[in-house]
């Protein structure tokens, strides 16, 4: 097996859950902005993943407010472009995630999703088995043994990273 994986690129997904944002405020939910404590929390967790070693090529987010300023913290701690805005991601249940995982770049083998709860929680049970409480600002490093992210689906990836604010 050892061998065999020398061919190919594995993948890995970098789940991100947007950071703690404002209550609705009579207005629409798509456009409530972080709370000062999120802004944050993102930051940090953004360091920690980069101290971690854990650094995507591409950050693709929910055009909501929430996760696309959660988006951009990280790339900005990793020197990445702007990222990449899917207006699936909002509102998406583990089907249209496991979509946007398939439709990904094979050029790229470690790609960052921002996106909500419960989809978030739902989609990395959905990969890799594992039931996690998903709180604002956690990250979840999933590898596959997989060289498209085509490939992807149910039970295919291992849960090697989790980690949120809560935690550390």
């Amino acid at each position: 097996m050892l061998l065999f994986s020398l061919f190919y690129d594995m993948k890995k997904l970098l789940l991100i859950r947007h950071a703690k944002a404002e209550k609705e405020t009579g207005g629409k939910d798509f456009d409530r902005p972080l709370k000062y404590p999120g802004i944050q929390d993102a930051r940090f967790m953004a360091d920690h993943i980069r101290e971690s070693g854990i650094v995507p090529q591409l950050i693709v987010t929910s055009p909501a407010m929430r996760t696309k300023t959660t988006a951009e913290i990280f790339a900005d701690a990793f020197n990445l472009p702007d990222p990449t805005t899917e207006k699936s991601i909002y509102e998406a249940g583990q089907q249209t995630l496991l979509k946007v995982i398939n439709r990904l770049p094979d050029q790229y083998d470690l790609v960052a999703i921002v996106g909500h709860n419960p989809g978030v929680a739902n989609i990395l049970y959905y990969l890799t088995g594992e039931s996690r409480e998903v709180h604002t600002s956690t990250t979840a490093l999933i590898e596959f043994d997989l060289d498209k992210w085509s490939e992807i689906s149910g039970d295919t990836g291992k849960l090697t990273y989790y980690s949120s604010p809560k935690d550390l």
